[in-house]
């Protein structure tokens, strides 16, 4: 089978020429001493708002601290190769540590061990690895207490009405997606093969594919009573199938992320609740992690917790909640 180069190793080629011509980078992950730290800064992806955001809150907060941020992605949700070639270039140009937001939670161990060894700080963001020490440290949010905020609110909703679950889940392997999922049925009280769940479907966290897997979901069962998304890009695409259907109002929809587009789409009633996370705070965090280790070779260790709050304008008891116009104000994206 004839294999394409993958759009992300031409950008990380462009980006190493580039760096040449401006500094000269040590084969120890320090970069050369008399210039700004150099932050490699890998996402999934640099299409979705979340890793957009992302990736501007480091570049900016970077700056603030003299430093510069080397942002490269993945072509798409899942792309383990272009992330793995993505980290072997950033060693190459001297990056002082690397900040990363793992499409495989497995597949990038060899590269980040590699890293490691070169001497450059490793830091997960938005997204754990496994096994959870092959980074020195992760900043993100916790995503079983994500999904299972959106489990539970779902529940409330549904009150003594029995559930009817459709689950639009992200990319098969990724620890964000089996968090976020296990933790969603925590918060509803089911477990995986439940008769509650009438299907579930992978959308790699992606609108387009989301509306084309609900689509086929409701020609096979139309009863729906409840929908879990992974986050809002897939809770549109649910929402534009529903709609579509006529189901529009009539389903518990909820979501994970808290971008300001989702904000607006729980005002707008599209869907009833999303769980806000805080991608500023995570890439902010992470650059002061690797200006410090620069300075003085400290290096963070741990899983750091950087927040989830839940948003909705229908707030039910017992759930600590915010409405949309705090949401606005806190919101990404």
């Amino acid at each position: 089978m004839r294999r394409t180069v993958p759009a992300v190793l031409l950008t990380v080629a462009v980006l190493a020429t580039a760096a040449c011509t401006q500094t000269k980078s040590g084969s120890g992950g320090g970069g050369d001493s008399s210039g700004p730290v150099k932050i490699g800064l890998v996402t999934k992806t640099d299409t979705n708002p979340y890793f957009v955001k992302l990736r501007e809150s480091a570049k900016a907060h970077a700056a603030q601290s003299g430093a510069e941020v080397i942002a490269v992605a993945g072509k798409f949700d899942g792309d383990n190769e272009g992330q793995v070639a993505a980290i072997e270039n950033l060693v190459q140009q001297g990056v002082k540590g690397i900040l990363i937001t793992p499409s495989n939670s497995t597949g990038i161990l060899g590269a980040l061990k590699q890293a490691k060894e070169k001497g450059v700080l490793v830091i997960a963001l938005d997204t754990e690895t496994d096994p959870k020490d092959a980074v020195d440290a992760t900043y993100a949010t916790n995503n079983t207490t994500a999904g299972e905020l959106e489990g539970k609110y779902i529940k409330a909703t549904l009150g003594p009405t029995a559930p009817r679950l459709l689950m639009m889940d992200g990319t098969p392997g990724g620890t964000v997606d089996e968090q976020r999922h296990k933790g969603f049925l925590q918060g509803m009280g089911l477990k995986d093969g439940d008769p509650a769940i009438i299907g579930a479907a992978p959308t790699n966290g992606d609108q387009n594919k989301a509306q084309a897997a609900m689509e086929n979901l409701l020609q096979r069962d139309a009863t729906v009573n409840s929908v879990y998304t992974l986050n809002e890009p897939a809770a549109r695409g649910a929402v534009a199938a529903l709609t579509a259907k006529g189901l529009a109002g009539k389903v518990a929809v909820g979501s994970i992320d808290g971008g300001c587009q989702g904000v607006a789409d729980v005002k707008a009633g599209k869907y009833l609740a999303t769980v806000m996370q805080f991608p500023k705070k995570m890439a902010e965090q992470g650059v002061d992690a690797v200006v410090a280790f620069a300075k003085d070779g400290k290096k963070p260790t741990g899983f750091q917790d950087t927040g989830a709050q839940l948003i909705t304008d229908k707030p039910l008891p017992g759930l600590d909640s915010k409405d949309t116009t705090w949401g606005a104000q806190n919101c990404w994206g």
